[in-house]
């Protein structure tokens, strides 16, 4: 039988503050864009496609991780 492990409350807080984090670097980079490239960004499904393939990425990694031992 292979035992889980199990994630404390202060891991999933760390990784909530990052992706935040990442989320407002994000933004404040794109305000600093040309207004036409801001115009791409914020008007074509470009931001829907960056978060569809990385869900992919991340499914994929864990489907083909092995069990832990």
């Amino acid at each position: 039988m292979v035992e889980r492990a199990v994630v404390g409350w202060r891991a999933v807080v760390l990784v909530s503050v990052a992706v935040v984090a990442v989320v407002f670097g994000l933004a404040f980079a794109t305000s600093l864009l040309p207004t036409d490239i801001q115009g791409i960004v914020l008007r074509t499904p470009l931001l829907i496609t960056v978060l569809v393939v990385g869900t992919a990425i991340v499914l994929i990694r864990l489907v083909r991780r092995p069990p832990d031992r």
